[in-house]
């Protein structure tokens, strides 16, 4: 079976955080939901939630990408999904980021080695990008978040 070829992801959306933007709070409940066998419910509220203050560290630095291919899905990151990008993290490797590479935004796992540059899929269907040392590479940010509505 020949290897899947590499297809970038690309942005349907790409929208900044708005830095004064009023503040939407939730509410928090200090139980916490059984994944597993279900439990009693407790109606103790924790506090308030804003999910701009939960979500945003960087107001300023930080912008929202939706998701479109299947790459990343071994990290959880599936089609559809909104990514919380923050400009001002520091790209490590291992990192999950977002990149331009040759003009293409993909999200991938980043890998710094000695020799090399790689961003990586989280799916075997895709080969790993092997940044050239001439290729026109930059990293927009690093994901923070993933967002996915059911």
């Amino acid at each position: 079976m020949p290897a899947a070829r590499q297809r970038p992801v690309f942005v349907r959306s790409l929208r900044p955080v708005a830095a004064d933007a009023p503040p939407r709070i939730l509410r928090l409940y200090a139980c916490r939901v059984a994944a597993g066998f279900p439990s009693p419910a407790d109606d103790h509220l924790e506090g308030p939630l804003d999910l701009n203050a939960h979500l945003v560290a960087h107001p300023a630095a930080t912008f929202v990408v939706r998701v479109a291919g299947d790459s990343m899905t071994g990290a959880g990151i599936r089609d559809g999904d909104l990514l919380v990008v923050d400009r001002s993290r520091e790209a490590k490797s291992g990192s999950i980021v977002v990149a331009v590479v040759d003009g293409a935004l993909t999200v991938k796992r980043l890998r710094v080695g000695r020799r090399e540059v790689r961003l990586e899929a989280e799916n075997p269907a895709y080969k790993p990008i092997v940044v050239r040392e001439d290729a026109d590479f930059v990293v927009w940010g690093v994901v923070a978040h993933a967002i996915r509505s059911y």
